[in-house]
């Protein structure tokens, strides 16, 4: 995401989240706080990790009052440690309090989903295995999640089911099997999008190598499995792995020569970075 270009799905999530935290009003800040005070915050990393999730802290706060401003010491992408000042917000202090939960939020999450990626990343480096992100994303922000995956170095795989055919076990065996499954998909899509189709053996391998595929994931498969794989398909179709691949084992995995690591825990298992933000006065 770049500053200056939140799309209408980001900010109708950002409104919806200061729709269920203020509702009625913030009562304790109007309460204590005079209506035209201003005030200074400083954000600070009280853990290390890579920084998120910038465009949508102020995308809160100018929802809240176009007066708020906010500096960034560490842009996007950027690792940080602990106790660094990674930026501040500047403006009327009611708007700044009525948005530091949501947009801290936000922020600790993308930057924690940040942070896992780029372990992931810097662990397969040197080898051309790309780390993709899935739909196992919090429900109503897929958007920021995989937003955040791209600022950690990763790639997003599908958005949702509508821009790539994914056929999975499941479909496998509803439809009749794999080359069944393949065949009703080109017969309903032609050639207008990408299909992938899940394989769990490498007989499943070898029969959707002779269908027209554009990618084939390798389920749950042993890291030996894989590496049988790899040279069964002889670069001929791209190959993802998927299932059961931690920062343990996926430079292993992505050492047998495969295309795309595929790996949920991105997104579905993330611990949110630990940022606060201290107001320090005017």
């Amino acid at each position: 995401m770049i500053k200056g270009s939140i799309d209408k799905r980001i900010l109708e999530i950002v409104h919806n989240a200061l729709d269920e935290d203020i509702g009625s009003g913030d009562i304790t800040t109007e309460s204590t706080i005079v209506r035209d005070a201003v005030t200074h915050g400083e954000f600070i990393g009280k853990s290390d990790g890579v920084i998120a999730g910038w465009d949508i802290v102020e995308a809160v706060f100018s929802i809240l009052d176009a007066r708020v401003a906010i500096s960034r010491n560490f842009p996007d992408g950027m690792n940080v440690r602990r106790a660094d000042l990674i930026g501040s917000v500047t403006g009327p202090t009611q708007a700044i309090l009525k948005g530091e939960r949501t947009a801290l939020n936000f922020f600790q999450r993308m930057s924690g989903i940040a942070t896992m990626t780029r372990r992931f990343v810097d662990a397969v480096a040197g080898t051309k295995a790309v780390i993709l992100d899935t739909r196992k994303t919090a429900p109503g922000i897929r958007v920021l999640d995989k937003a955040a995956v791209r600022i950690g170095g990763g790639q997003n795989h599908r958005f949702g089911l509508f821009d790539m055919v994914l056929i999975k076990d499941n479909h496998i065996t509803a439809a009749g099997g794999i080359t069944e499954a393949v065949t009703r998909v080109k017969r309903k899509i032609q050639n207008r999008i990408q299909i992938e189709v899940e394989v769990r053996t490498n007989d499943e391998l070898l029969e959707a190598l002779g269908l027209p595929v554009d990618r084939i994931l390798l389920d749950n498969m042993t890291v030996g499995q894989m590496r049988e794989a790899v040279e069964i398909a002889g670069g001929r179709v791209p190959l993802e792995a998927s299932g059961n691949v931690d920062l343990e084992n996926v430079a292993e995995v992505a050492a047998t020569g495969l295309d795309f690591i595929s790996v949920g825990a991105l997104t579905h298992s993330v611990t949110a970075m630990d940022i606060s933000l201290m107001i320090i006065g005017k």
